[in-house]
C-alpha cells in the first residue's frame, strides 16, 4: 500500500500554504488562515461562504464560554 493518492491530494494545500508563509507580506498568514478555514469546510463537506457569513455575523456576540459551538466540527447554522 502506498500513499500516493493522499500525497497527491493534499500537495496543493501544502505548497500554496509555503507560498503564502514566505512571500515576505504582512497579510501572508493571512491569506493561508483563510485558505485553510476554506478547505477545511470543504474537506467537512460545508459551505464556506455560509459558514464564514454565519461565524463573522454573531463572532462579536458570542459567549467566549460557548466558543466551541462555532467552530468547524461542530458548527450548526443559525437560525
Amino acid at each position: 500500500m502506498t500513499n500516493n493518492a493522499a500525497e497527491r491530494a493534499i500537495r496543493p494545500v501544502a505548497t500554496a500554504r509555503n507560498n503564502f508563509i514566505f512571500l515576505g507580506s504582512d497579510s501572508g498568514e493571512e491569506r493561508a488562515a483563510m485558505f485553510t478555514i476554506v478547505e477545511t469546510c470543504k474537506m467537512l463537506d460545508l459551505d464556506p461562504e455560509a459558514y464564514l457569513r454565519d461565524v463573522l455575523a454573531r463572532i462579536a456576540d458570542h459567549p467566549i464560554k460557548r466558543i466551541a459551538e462555532i467552530l468547524l466540527w461542530r458548527w450548526k447554522p443559525s437560525a
